[in-house]
């Protein structure tokens, strides 16, 4: 069994590390697993993408996560070996390789998966032997308005060629559905209402779906004026019951599950006025702090405890030699911070490792498990009652 520390400056206290640090709280995965789970009306998928970690992905499954959503034949075996026929497998990226799919189907049981193409779905149709049993799901473009980061560019049928997809879809099917995402860390719960009239629309033209997956994009809190899950899920309900009808729900969240439940411990290895050059940077855990911008809250760290004081705004720095690996403030800490002082990252469980490439001969972190209550947490999911998982 893994030690489990007590906290960053428990760490600290005991040692000198030479890498960063990625610190794992499976207590507060387990926590937010079960909040999610009991306040979402249908099926929680947990995105892999989003943090691959075995420690993690345990955590998740022990609170409650029984379906995965992949994008890859690697996370399916990866699912499989660890939690067998436990749990539910989609293969929800819409262009995969024809052997990906044949295994998924043939080997590992996966019986869902995502298109937003004639050709995709000739693939899957193809390889599955003309199978009856699949249940396949048309991603359909939306809007990204209200995300930070849009990820309208790449996938998503528009609703003509849907509506067309659905129809041509429907004898080779079990269950038919419709899947969109819209945008990631979005700050806006009426994108779902809109994104849901468009699914009620395009179902409607093409003769009805049993499975509406209202995808990912539900944020973390970084910094508190982000809505609470609960906000998005009111939204899901009353667009669901109002343009759409009867259909089983879904959603896969991947930043609202683990974000809080894993911080990063980073050294300072020079400090020039306003500028702090650390030992971990975009290439290897601290990616998001330049697509997301200074929002993740920050703390020094010392053996003794934290310092939470925000007396001064930074721009970061990573080890690499590459002037990309930045990350502009302000990134607000002690005004006295210096060389050889720790920083913890918190709030550091999305795309962090998964992100993580060994550019320049860099990108190792340890990778420990504590047992405190994180100091930056907006909101810590409750601990799920008896009424609450009923409800």
């Amino acid at each position: 069994m893994a030690e489990v520390l007590g906290s960053a400056a428990a760490l600290l206290s005991r040692t000198s590390p030479d890498l960063p640090v990625v610190l794992i709280r499976p207590h507060v995965l387990r926590r937010r697993a079960q909040g999610v789970v009991a306040a979402f009306p249908g099926r929680v998928l947990y995105a892999v993408k989003c943090n691959d970690d075995e420690r993690v992905l345990r955590a998740l499954h022990e609170g409650g996560i029984r379906a995965f959503d992949v994008a890859s034949i690697g996370e399916v075996r990866r699912i499989r070996a660890l939690f067998g026929t436990d749990v539910e497998i989609a293969f929800m990226h819409p262009v995969k390789p024809a052997a990906a799919v044949a295994e998924a189907y043939h080997r590992h049981g996966v019986r869902r998966f995502a298109l937003d193409h004639v050709s995709e779905l000739e693939k899957i149709v193809a390889v599955t032997g003309g199978a009856r049993d699949l249940e396949l799901v048309v991603r359909l473009a939306v809007a990204n308005d209200g995300a930070l980061l849009a990820l309208s560019g790449k996938f998503g049928a528009e609703p003509e060629e849907a509506v067309a997809l659905l129809r041509r879809a429907r004898p080779h099917v079990r269950r038919l559905g419709l899947t969109f995402h819209v945008g990631s860390q979005c700050l806006d719960p009426g994108a779902f209402a809109r994104a849901i009239h468009l699914a009620g629309e395009v179902a409607a033209a093409a003769g009805g779906i049993e499975h509406l997956d209202v995808g990912g994009g539900f944020p973390a809190r970084y910094v508190g004026d982000e809505p609470p899950f609960e906000a998005f899920v009111a939204v899901v309900r009353e667009a669901v019951g109002h343009g759409i009808g009867a259909v089983d729900l879904a959603c896969e969240p991947g930043r609202l599950l683990v974000a809080d439940g894993v911080s990063v411990l980073v050294r300072v290895e020079q400090r020039r006025g306003r500028r702090l050059y650390l030992n971990d940077g975009i290439y290897g855990s601290l990616a998001e702090l330049k697509w997301l911008g200074p929002r993740f809250p920050l703390a020094r760290v010392r053996p003794e405890g934290i310092d939470r004081r925000a007396e001064l705004g930074y721009d970061l720095f990573g080890p690499t030699c590459d002037s990309v690996d930045s990350m502009p403030g302000p990134h607000w800490l002690p005004a006295d911070v210096a060389a050889g002082d720790w920083i913890e990252v918190g709030m550091a469980g999305a795309y962090t490792r998964t992100l993580a490439t060994r550019f320049n001969g860099l990108g190792e972190a340890r990778v420990v498990e504590v047992a405190d209550e994180p100091w930056y947490l907006v909101d810590p999911a409750p601990p799920v009652t008896t009424e609450m998982a009923a409800a």
